[in-house]
């Protein structure tokens, strides 16, 4: 498996899986400096094996190491960083989190 890279044609994070043409996608646009996660694809053939996981993980680390911020809008990342406090450094905003403000 391969890490996580940014595709900024795209304006998604993708996670590429060995062996298969899938990719695993974090779409987001930019507001400022903020990079605001609009919505998360994983293929079905990949569902349930963790890679969502690694994706978001890979994303918040991303954004971590660029010294850049996130708002949260997709649910799955949402819902990555409620049961992952531990990036509360790159999150500005989740919907009823307590990062939770007015950008």
């Amino acid at each position: 498996m391969r890490g996580v890279e940014e595709n900024l044609a795209e304006a998604r994070f993708e996670l590429g899986v060995d062996g298969s043409q899938d990719v695993a996608a974090a779409y987001y646009h930019l507001e400022g400096d903020r990079v605001v996660l609009t919505h998360t694809i994983v293929p079905e053939a990949l569902s349930g094996k963790g890679i969502g996981a690694r994706l978001a993980r890979g994303v918040f680390d991303e954004l971590r190491a660029s010294n850049r911020k996130a708002i949260l809008i997709c649910p799955f990342m949402t819902a990555f960083y409620a049961r992952h406090p531990e990036y509360a450094d790159v999150v500005v905003s989740a919907p009823g989190s307590r990062t939770e403000e007015n950008p």
